[in-house]
């Protein structure tokens, strides 16, 4: 069975107004165990886009009026944003409760059967779902048939329909509060672009492009890239070194309008992105929801993205910046939102009109379905 709670796609628009709490207040208990994070980290410092998405939906759940307490890696003890945060520690259970109205795990196989008396169960992946294809996800799965939430349809178009679990369900991630509600430029900004993804993810391929095929042809070009290790903590760590000689090419092309920052908070960019005239990425078979392209579009920033993975669903193709494959589409379609106006100005009120409607607590209230 596949769930879709009223979801966005990047053919939706108009505004949404928060919708209403679907169930009573519940307890919620949600873990992970990946690197170490809490929601205070979320809003202080860079943050990779799952743990992100994790902090933000526990805060909107808490939001909401539930009781929410998250089991994870973190330093230590924390309340932060009405949520409780607590280190897992060496016990058969982790510290993780008994029961719950509803429990949601995060990506790791051996959290699914925690919580054993939670009245609903979750299994919340970020990653296309292959990898749940091995004996130590389909065991779990097969055992405790949790409800499995994907980012949007072509992330569950990874998982086959004869692999285990229960209902298969659709909740994109929201937008984060401090994307939404910019308001309509009245001038066009100078030609500069942004790249805000990993750049293991074609920064690269984006690199020769905007070399060859469009810096030479749009003068005064910029292109800002905002990446690096850090916002990946061990993980991140543990490929700087396939992710340094990219980066120490991005720092070799000053000449070509290339400016290397770094990753950088949100609250700081959210005014990267209101200085910015375009955001660049090909996108990668790996994104199953991208942050990178939902953040700028909601602010009303048009991009130019190729048609892999999830990437049509999160622009509107022509409308909101461009679909394209093939580096010469991708670097006509760049150009022009460089250089033409009135082109930019259309496609940007468009993003503002369509683009920032599902919010945190959108997301929330499709979990709160789970319950039912």
């Amino acid at each position: 069975m596949t769930d879709s709670p009223d979801s966005p796609g990047a053919d939706l628009s108009g505004p949404a107004a928060a919708p209403g709490l679907r169930h009573a207040p519940a307890h919620v208990v949600m873990s992970d165990d990946g690197i170490t994070f809490d929601g205070r980290v979320k809003d202080q410092r860079p943050l990779g886009g799952a743990e992100s998405a994790f902090a933000e939906l526990a805060e909107a759940l808490s939001a909401r009026g539930h009781r929410v307490e998250v089991h994870c890696r973190c330093d230590g003890p924390l309340e932060w944003k009405g949520v409780r945060w607590t280190p897992l520690d060496d016990s058969p259970s982790q510290g993780i409760p008994d029961s719950a109205d509803l429990y949601i795990a995060n990506r790791s196989n051996h959290l699914i059967g925690r919580c054993p008396g939670a009245r609903a169960r979750v299994f919340w992946i970020h990653n296309p779902a292959g990898y749940l294809l091995k004996a130590r996800y389909q065991w779990p799965l097969l055992r405790h048939r949790p409800a499995i939430v994907f980012s949007g349809a072509s992330h569950l178009s990874t998982y086959p329909g004869w692999a285990f679990g229960g209902r298969r369900v659709i909740i994109p991630y929201g937008i984060t509060p401090l994307f939404l509600g910019a308001a309509p430029r009245a001038t066009v900004p100078p030609p500069r672009a942004i790249f805000l993804s990993n750049p293991l993810r074609s920064l690269d391929w984006l690199l020769d492009v905007w070399s060859a095929r469009i810096q030479p042809a749009v003068p005064g070009a910029e292109l800002h890239i905002f990446a690096g290790s850090s916002i990946y903590g061990a993980a991140g760590a543990a490929k700087a070194d396939r992710m340094a000689p990219i980066l120490e090419r991005a720092a070799g092309l000053s000449d070509k309008g290339v400016i290397l920052r770094g990753p950088v908070a949100k609250r700081q960019l959210v005014e990267e992105i209101a200085a910015a005239r375009v955001f660049l990425y090909r996108g990668d078979i790996g994104e199953t929801f991208c942050n990178a392209a939902a953040e700028p579009q909601a602010m009303g920033l048009p991009g130019v993205v190729e048609d892999i993975a999830c990437m049509r669903e999160r622009v509107v193709d022509g409308e909101t910046g461009f679909v394209v494959m093939g580096e010469a589409a991708f670097a006509e379609a760049a150009r022009r939102l460089l250089t033409d106006d009135g082109l930019w100005l259309n496609q940007h009120r468009e993003a503002l009109d369509r683009q920032g409607r599902w919010t945190w607590s959108h997301a929330a209230a499709g979990f709160e379905t789970l319950m039912a």
